[in-house]
C-alpha cells in the first residue's frame, strides 16, 4: 500500500484538485483508493458532494471507530471526510500525551487499499504532523511562480525536520507544477527551475483550465465532468506516471527528501 499526502504549507496551489483527481484517476485504473480530507474546510466533501454520517473528527475524539467513518463513494473509491469541527479536535488533542501519533496509529490499522491519498490543509499543525509521520510519500502541488517555488523549497526542509523529529523516512516523491500557463515567462522559468532543483521527481505540469474550476460545482472529478479537457489530459498523465512509479524501484538519487 502506498500512503501519499498531498501537501504544501502555501494555500491556493491546487492541493484538493490534485488529491480528488489523482484518487479518482487511480480508482478508474482498478486500484482501491482511500481519499482522506484533513482540512477543516472540508473541500473534499464539497468537491465530491459527500454527505457521510461520520467523519474524521468522530474518530479522533474516540466517538466512532475509524473504519466506521469511511464512506464508499463509488467503485474502488472510499473517502474519509472532515468538517470545521476538526479545528476543535486539534485543540483538544494538543495537550494529550501521544497526540502527535494518534492519527498515525489509527491509520496504520487500515487495510485493503492500494493507495491512501490525504488532502492536507495549508498549515504545519498537529494533524499535518500526524499525517507526515504516517505517510511514506509526499506529493507537493506547486504553483509555477516565484512564491510557489519558494514554498516548495521550504517544504523540502519541513520534510527533513519531520523525519528527524519522528525518526521517519517520508520523502517528496512527486512535485506537481500547477496553474501552468506556457504563454507566460514566469511559468516557463519557474518550471525549468523546479526541474533543475528537483531532478527526477517533477511531473508534467497541470495547465490552467477552467474545467478544473467548474468540476467541483457538480460534485465530479475532471474525468467525469470534462474527459476531453486539458485538465483531464494533464491529470490523466499524472495518474499514468504515479502508476508507473509503483512498478519500479525508486532510488535515493531520484527522491527529494
Amino acid at each position: 500500500m502506498r500512503s501519499i499526502c498531498v501537501i504544501n504549507h502555501k494555500g491556493g496551489v491546487g492541493k484538493t484538485t490534485t488529491a480528488v483527481n489523482l484518487a479518482s484517476g487511480l480508482s478508474r485504473n482498478d486500484k482501491n483508493v482511500l481519499l482522506i480530507d484533513l482540512d477543516p474546510q472540508s473541500n473534499i466533501s464539497i468537491s465530491l458532494k459527500v454527505d457521510a454520517p461520520y467523519n474524521l473528527y468522530d474518530s479522533l475524539l474516540g466517538n466512532i471507530p475509524l473504519k466506521r467513518c469511511i464512506f464508499n463513494l463509488g467503485k474502488n473509491l472510499d473517502v474519509l471526510t472532515s468538517k470545521e469541527t476538526l479545528v476543535k479536535a486539534e485543540y483538544h488533542l494538543a495537550n494529550k500525551v501521544g497526540a502527535q501519533m494518534l492519527l498515525r496509529d489509527q491509520l496504520r490499522e487500515i487495510e485493503g487499499y492500494d493507495y491512501i491519498i490525504v488532502d492536507c490543509p495549508p498549515s504545519l499543525g498537529l494533524l499535518n504532523q500526524n499525517i507526515l509521520a504516517f505517510c511514506k510519500e509526499a506529493f507537493v502541488p506547486t504553483s509555477t511562480d516565484y512564491l510557489g517555488f519558494d514554498a516548495l523549497k521550504k517544504m523540502k526542509l519541513i520534510v527533513e525536520k519531520i523525519n528527524s523529529n519522528y525518526n521517519h523516512d517520508i520523502k517528496i516523491t512527486k512535485v506537481i507544477p500547477t496553474l501552468f500557463d506556457k504563454r507566460t515567462k514566469i511559468c516557463k522559468n519557474t518550471l525549468a527551475e523546479m526541474e533543475n532543483t528537483f531532478n527526477g521527481v517533477v511531473s508534467n505540469p497541470i495547465r490552467v483550465n477552467s474545467k478544473l474550476k467548474e468540476a467541483p460545482m457538480y460534485g465530479k472529478s475532471i474525468f467525469s465532468y470534462a474527459k476531453s479537457s486539458n485538465g483531464a489530459k494533464d491529470y490523466g498523465k499524472l495518474v499514468e506516471n504515479v502508476l508507473a512509479m509503483g512498478s519500479i524501484r525508486v532510488t535515493e538519487e531520484t527522491i527529494a527528501g
